[in-house]
């Protein structure tokens, strides 16, 4: 079961342009807390099991993201 503050990342990911300004400012004053601390929090729910039953369509979103990420990472290592 996911803890409250994991259901409130994926709410807050699911529809942070809601909020007016950036969405670092959208975490600042949701979580009173720094991006990077959010974000070291939704990596981890984006292996969660129970993260994918609470927001399958999101985090499957997610994680392609991620791999897109990476994968274009190891692509500019390799090219150069």
């Amino acid at each position: 079961m996911l803890d409250e503050t994991s259901r409130q990342t994926l709410d807050l990911e699911a529809g942070w342009w809601r909020y007016a300004g950036t969405k670092d400012a959208a975490i600042r004053a949701h979580f009173d807390e720094e991006p990077a601390t959010y974000y070291r929090r939704l990596g981890r729910l984006l292996d969660d099991a129970s993260a994918l039953q609470h927001a399958p369509v999101l985090i499957r979103r997610l994680r392609r993201q991620r791999d897109r990420r990476l994968d274009s990472r190891s692509g500019r290592r390799l090219a150069g």
